[in-house]
């Protein structure tokens, strides 16, 4: 996990870079904070609060360069939307856990808010740029301000934070957003037919949707863990929280989608044909050769 970094830029066009991981300024706290079970996303099983055996001095990964070919698969995957780097250098300022074990319980107990908040100015941050949301804007503003605040906040203000409450009122706007651009996309390129509604949550595990025309569409939350998206055109889709492990978006459309993450892509299979949002990185993995 700890040099996911080198695989993301470190600016993008929506501002987010922030919003990104930068591993070098952080003290490897995915790889002590959180806990993983042995799958096949990691090969061993580690508690929450305990440093990963690959975990070095530097809090740098010792099997970066080889993590999939050992069984780490869910560390080339994972991205803590800058939280890591946060949480060091400004919640902490920049005293580390192994120099200040009295604060290092505290500080793994913090860095999974801070994720939720810098996950949440992710999403925030894009539907500001999204102009059929117009009308939301200044609403918006203030939310990004808000959540900003909240993690300038000390650890111990951090910890009595009702995250679940500031979630829900955040989501309120994102799904009010969300209405907005997929109405706006199905307008744009549909001529006013109606785009896909499939449900929150709904299982499309291993759905064949090859080619399929799913700009629009609302896919939150779905399930589309190996489903095939090859050739697929989801521009204007919402899809956030969508589960996109293993799912085969090779030759997709995925330049105007709403609320996708790297984290969805890092997930993903696909090629060097797939059409992505310019402020998102091929992953490495991807089989980039394929035409």
């Amino acid at each position: 996990m700890a040099t996911h970094q080198e695989h993301i830029h470190a600016t993008d066009d929506n501002s987010r870079g922030h919003l990104q991981g930068d591993c070098e300024s952080c003290f490897g706290l995915c790889c002590v904070a959180l806990p993983f079970a042995a799958s096949s996303d990691f090969a061993i099983n580690k508690d929450a609060g305990k440093p990963c055996s690959n975990l070095q001095a530097d809090f740098r990964c010792g099997v970066h360069t080889k993590l999939r070919k050992i069984g780490f698969r869910g560390c080339t995957v994972y991205d803590c939307f800058g939280a890591g780097q946060k949480v060091s250098q400004v919640t902490y300022s920049g005293q580390d856990w192994r120099k200040e074990p009295g604060s290092a319980k505290q500080m793994y107990e913090v860095f999974p808010i801070m994720w939720q908040l810098h996950e949440l100015l992710w999403y925030i941050t894009e539907a500001l740029t999204k102009q059929a949301a117009q009308s939301l804007h200044p609403t918006l503003k203030e939310a990004l301000e808000e959540t900003q605040r909240l993690t300038d906040h000390s650890p111990e203000d951090i910890l009595k934070l009702d995250i679940a409450f500031h979630r829900a009122k955040v989501n309120e706007l994102l799904l009010q957003t969300s209405e907005l651009v997929r109405k706006d996309a199905v307008t744009k390129y549909k001529a006013g037919k109606q785009g896909k509604t499939y449900g929150r949550g709904a299982d499309l595990i291993g759905a064949k949707l090859k080619g399929a025309d799913l700009r629009g569409a609302y896919l939150r939350g779905a399930y589309l863990i190996a489903a095939d998206l090859r050739g697929a055109d989801l521009r204007g889709a919402d899809l956030i929280g969508a589960d996109f492990r293993d799912t085969d978006v090779s030759g997709a459309n995925l330049t105007e989608t709403l609320f996708l993450t790297q984290v969805q892509l890092n997930g993903a299979k696909g090629d060097a044909s797939t059409k992505l949002p310019p402020s998102f990185t091929r992953p490495p993995h991807w089989d980039i050769c394929k035409a």
